[in-house]
């Protein structure tokens, strides 16, 4: 298991099916998990879950919520 963190700057607030709430323009963190296939001549990965962190409503600063995402869907919202 591998997992890649990246960045994604959205300049507009957006929202996710996942969500109930819109989520504020600004800066998050993106986690993607990835298995190695086995059995290739070759390295290969197969992604098995994204994750987006996001502020908790209504609490104090830091405190920070992991949201399973479609990366799809991330990619559509990052796009408008």
């Amino acid at each position: 298991m591998r997992t890649t963190r990246k960045t994604l700057t959205f300049d507009l607030p957006f929202t996710l099916s996942r969500l109930d709430e819109q989520q504020p323009a600004g800066t998050y963190t993106v986690d993607t998990d990835e298995e190695l296939l086995e059995g290739l001549s070759f390295l290969a990965y197969r992604r098995v879950a994204t994750t987006i962190y996001l502020p908790f409503a209504h609490s104090g600063s830091g405190s920070l919520q992991a949201v399973p995402v479609d990366p799809q869907e991330l990619e559509a919202a990052l796009r408008r």
